[in-house]
């Protein structure tokens, strides 16, 4: 298996394609597909004089081939931190793929804005985009999730204005505000965000849809939490969320995977390497903080200098981490009981920024 770092990325895997250059006014195209496509791969330049997308082909070798970049109609932004690194929204899932609605969604930090694009399925690389950009519900927005149908999609803001709102996906409009979304954090924060420490990191939906989890990283010694908000039959969201703090030693939770058929979520964390939640037992009421509890751990990864990202592989069925510090890939097993252990890990190159992943299955290969 071999891994490599890339900012912002999505992946997004179909079975059949054709590829070729498409040209317009908001498009750049970077080259023609070479060989037969098996897929895309997505990622942001999130620069401030312009955000674009770009596209690329994954090859049945694996290999990706940039085909174009296309303006998302919004700025990128960088958050405030000393020394700058290339984490600039301090967050994954900036941008997020949806087979099931055959969409790409990014966010534009520096406009307050989302976009939203159309995948082609028989060519995933060609994209183009639904409707103009919309507010994002607040400021800097840093992190996206769109539920399992693909018609809904949710966003994270960072900024000073902080919180989520969700949107539904409309094949001609674009993102449309979904009533009863926009819910507050309350953090205390700046525009663009002040971080690493204090920032919201992601969003997920829970595997059965019913939960919109965020993630916040503490400022140590406080413990960050998971913001936890119930998602009613109309879309509509709980009035306010339940906090969850992570087990004794966890302090900044990160990115969050589910850990499927489990009920559980693993949160990367790098204060000292991954938290896990078991959500079967949690018992906090709305607007209160519990710590997280059952088969709940903070588990300790030797040597890592700062794992923030994750993604689950469902053909391993193993979890990957990364850590930009170390420039180390590290593969986790948890097993029935939530135990979380390290399986290997996998050194890249050194200075190589190895930050958010994803994973696509090429045949029988990951």
């Amino acid at each position: 298996m071999k891994f490599s770092g890339s900012a912002v990325f999505s992946a997004l895997l179909v079975s059949a394609v054709s590829a070729g250059p498409i040209h317009n006014r908001t498009r750049t195209s970077i080259s023609a597909a070479r060989g037969r496509a098996v897929g895309a791969a997505f990622f942001i330049t999130n620069e401030p004089n312009g955000n674009q997308l770009v596209a690329a082909d994954i090859g049945a070798d694996g290999k990706l081939t940039l085909r174009r970049a296309i303006s998302t109609g919004g700025l990128g932004a960088h958050g405030i931190t000393s020394p700058n690194g290339p984490d600039g929204l301090f967050s994954q899932g900036a941008i997020k793929a949806s087979a099931a609605g055959n969409i790409v969604a990014t966010v534009n930090p520096g406009s307050n804005t989302l976009s939203v694009f159309k995948i082609n399925p028989n060519d995933p690389s060609n994209v183009r985009q639904i409707g103009e950009p919309i507010g994002s519900g607040g400021e800097f927005p840093v992190s996206l999730a769109i539920n399992n149908k693909g018609n809904i999609v949710c966003a994270l803001n960072g900024g000073e204005v902080n919180g989520v709102s969700c949107f539904k996906v409309d094949q001609q409009k674009g993102l449309l505000p979904l009533s009863g979304t926009n819910r507050s954090l309350k953090l205390k924060q700046t525009t663009p965000a002040t971080g690493p420490a204090g920032s919201a990191s992601d969003v997920i939906f829970s595997e059965d849809n019913k939960r919109l989890i965020a993630s916040i990283k503490g400022v140590p010694p406080q413990p960050g939490f998971l913001a936890v908000w119930d998602v009613n039959t109309d879309g509509s969201l709980s009035q306010d969320f339940k906090a969850v703090a992570p087990s004794k030693g966890g302090l900044l939770p990160f990115s969050l995977t589910v850990i499927p058929g489990k009920n559980a979520i693993l949160a990367t964390d790098p204060a000292i390497g991954f938290d896990i939640f078991d959500f079967a037992t949690q018992a906090a009421g709305y607007g209160s903080t519990s710590v997280a509890a059952g088969r709940s751990s903070s588990v300790a990864i030797n040597g890592q200098g700062a794992t923030c990202w994750s993604v689950f592989s469902p053909k391993s069925k193993n979890f990957y981490l990364t850590d930009i510090k170390t420039a180390i890939v590290t593969e986790i097993n948890i097993d029935a009981k939530l135990k979380g252990t390290v399986v290997k890990q996998y050194p890249q190159g050194k200075g190589s920024g190895t930050i958010d992943i994803d994973i696509a299955t090429v045949g029988n290969n990951e």
